[in-house]
């Protein structure tokens, strides 16, 4: 259940908040503009590549190497394809992980290594691995990590991990906002280099300013009524979100908000892109998760007994190209079936500016529902 009045206190929630998320997701902004610097400090703007590489290796742990991978291909597109290299091991910590490289992987292949913790013995064995097969390595890590000296001695380029003072002060989640923009930003700028997209400084710092007033928008101290993530997190209360995506950069945005919702706030998701959506889900909303479901629900004691859950379709939209969408079929389907529906568009900019606007949104949902959820 969501504490309604907890939603509203700007204190109570700092309070709540023991893993700094608000914090993290309040200086997206910055942490963009840090990585930013990074990464030209580190060179990357002098880089000179010899053409496109074939194909981009992505590799790292947790959900973070996941949205960095899905967020990179989506933008590249068939440029060259972006890989996720999905590691092996007993158990998710640092030490047991493993990965290893396609037998294909050569020269004119790019490694891009991202980790908020650069401890991993597992991609210090990768570095060496792409060092003797001749392919370059990236790594975004924090500095004076055991990953920047392996790193250094295979003669890649190491970007420092933009960080803050309190990052330390409480264990990193993958999910945080923080950690995607400071992992993400660098392998942008490398990409952008590369030619696979387009993201030169001027960009980034357009997507810095788009997520500086997304925080403005989203922060704690604007009431429910006026701030479309504590909006979108009271609609979530106590229901399944059904997060259905339509545009290029919205498909990545609805799988990173289904995959805070769970790590961050422990709550499922389902997530699909229109126009499969509507037969991936259509069964879902007319099953016994249905808003028009459980007509019985009216006699419930509301005081000792859980709401029944319910299905509601989060609509992440980025502007159709054309003007061919599906969202008329999606509003129909959901209302068909008395499943409410919330929905989410950037305003007008470029792909990455629309991108950052609806991971803001979502991942500030995200946060309040983790901040506010109770038994």
């Amino acid at each position: 259940m969501l504490d309604e009045s907890l939603l509203d206190s700007p204190e109570g929630l700092t309070e709540a908040d023991h893993r700094g998320l608000l914090r993290g997701a309040a200086e997206a902004g910055a942490r963009v503009r840090t990585a930013a610097r990074h990464a030209a400090e580190a060179g990357v703007h002098d880089l000179k590549p010899d053409g496109r590489p074939r194909a981009v290796l992505i590799a790292g742990p947790g959900a973070a190497a996941t949205q960095t991978a899905d967020l990179l291909g989506t933008l590249a597109g068939a440029g060259s394809p972006v890989i996720r290299l999905a590691p092996t091991g007993v158990a998710p910590a640092a030490g047991a992980l493993r990965w290893e490289l396609p037998g294909w992987t050569g020269s004119v292949d790019l490694l891009l290594i991202a980790t908020p913790d650069g401890t991993e013995p597992g991609l210090s064995l990768l570095t060496e691995q792409a060092y003797r097969r001749g392919c370059t390595v990236v790594a975004v890590a924090p500095a004076r990590s055991p990953l920047a000296d392996a790193v250094s001695d295979s003669h890649g380029l190491f970007v420092p991990m933009a960080t803050t003072s309190h990052d330390q002060d409480e264990p990193l989640a993958a999910s945080a906002p923080g950690v995607l923009w400071a992992l993400l930003t660098p392998l942008l700028a490398i990409l952008d280099r590369a030619g696979l997209l387009t993201a030169p400084p001027d960009a980034l710092e357009k997507v810095a300013d788009r997520l500086d007033r997304i925080a403005e928008r989203c922060g704690p101290a604007l009431a429910t009524y006026s701030n479309p993530a504590k909006t979108l997190a009271a609609e979530l209360a106590d229901a399944l979100p059904v997060v259905w995506t339509e545009g290029t950069s919205a498909g990545p945005a609805g799988r990173r908000f289904a995959a805070a919702l769970a790590e961050l706030s422990g709550i499922p998701a389902v997530v699909a892109e229109l126009p499969e959506a509507l037969s991936a889900h259509g069964t879902l909303l007319a099953g016994p998760l249905a808003g028009r479901a459980d007509p019985d629900d009216f006699f419930r004691d509301r005081v000792e007994e859980a709401p029944a859950l319910h299905a509601r379709v989060v609509l992440l939209r980025d502007r159709p190209v054309g003007g061919l969408t599906a969202a008329p079929a999606a509003r129909e389907l959901a209302l068909g079936h008395d499943t409410p529906i919330s929905e989410l568009e950037p305003e007008e900019g470029g792909e990455l500016e629309t991108l950052a606007e609806l991971i803001a949104v979502t991942d500030f949902a995200a946060v309040y529902l983790a901040l506010t959820s109770r038994a």
